[in-house]
């Protein structure tokens, strides 16, 4: 069997790969651009990929192709009715990056709530040294106890940042497609204008898209928090970047965009460097520990589907 990875360095060059070629003979490519699909697949039985777009573009030509493993939880990147009508099976990986998504909203959320940017930046620039004050108490800040906390996308993730909310004293909302006990459900209208923060964990598809547009972000309290770790397109960016340059939403973190790296037409360049604004790049899944447990699981998923076995199987 022959098996292809076709854009590797999404994983970081410090993880072991080996684990795949007790499965097969192996070939990594570190990067592939989308006309290089086809070719760099070639004669492959199975495709391990992470962003590269599958579909009627190019899977058709890939005779051989007979799985796909997505490097992910998300595979909104691929045509899964595409890989119906061609008999390929598609998996994902689920709850590998859990603890480290929700360990980055959290810090986003207290980076923006305590000011972190600024006075960090008074003491490097030595406003602090010359002040000849003890400290430095502006820009004011405020205790997360007490705020409301609306999480969008309640699953894993979700439920995570949501028990760390509830331990900072925070009181969490939710909404989710298919309300649950275990948390205060709400409608998105009502998370948006109630939460002090928001932070979005919801996969994106056709009732996702777009779901924090301009006018539920005009619904926002002129202080409210963003966080959004889900899929760029959840969000209206345009609409966001306008907000923060208007003083109508407090802060903003971001480490999804809707194209991935962003350039300096997209509308974000504009306010990258503001200090109620922190940008990362696409980092919050991958800590060391998760990308292991990210190869860890495709090799499962190989393994179960040799076994002709079903397993995190989206097709």
């Amino acid at each position: 069997m022959k098996i292809v990875f076709l854009d590797a360095a999404t994983l970081g060059s410090d993880i072991d790969l080996s684990i795949f070629q007790k499965y097969g003979e192996l070939t990594v490519f570190e990067r592939t651009a989308q006309d290089e699909f086809v070719n760099n697949v070639g004669d492959s039985d199975v495709i391990i990929v992470n962003k590269l777009k599958v579909g009627r573009n190019n899977l058709p030509a890939c005779k051989n192709v007979r799985l796909i493993c997505v490097t992910a939880t998300g595979y909104d990147n691929i045509d899964l009715d595409c890989c119906r009508e061609n008999g390929v099976a598609v998996c994902n990986i689920v709850g590998y990056s859990t603890q480290n998504v929700a360990q980055l909203t959290v810090a986003m959320a207290l980076s923006l709530m305590c000011h972190l940017k600024e006075y960090g930046r008074s003491v490097a620039d030595g406003t602090y040294s010359q002040g000849g004050v003890a400290n430095i108490l502006t820009p004011v800040y405020h205790e997360i106890y007490g705020k409301t906390w609306g999480i969008v996308g309640y699953g894993n993730i979700g439920k995570q940042v949501g028990e760390v909310a509830r331990a900072l004293g925070c009181n969490v909302i939710a909404y989710k497609r298919t309300p649950t006990d275990d948390v205060k459900c709400v409608d998105i209208d009502a998370l948006c204008a109630q939460s002090d923060i928001i932070s979005i964990h919801t996969p994106l598809n056709d009732g996702t898209r777009g779901i924090i547009s301009r006018e539920r972000i005009s619904l926002m309290k002129n202080d409210a928090i963003l966080i959004n770790v889900a899929r760029g397109a959840v969000t209206d960016e345009s609409a966001l970047t306008d907000a923060i340059l208007e003083g109508r939403i407090g802060g903003l973190g971001v480490d999804v965009y809707s194209k991935e790296p962003f350039g300096e037409d997209h509308p974000f360049a504009k306010i990258s460097e503001l200090d109620n604004v922190i940008f990362t790049p696409h980092m919050a899944w991958g800590s060391y520990e998760a990308r292991v447990r990210c190869c860890e699981e495709i090799a499962l998923n190989i393994e179960a589907f040799l076994r002709g076995e079903k397993r995190n199987r989206v097709v």
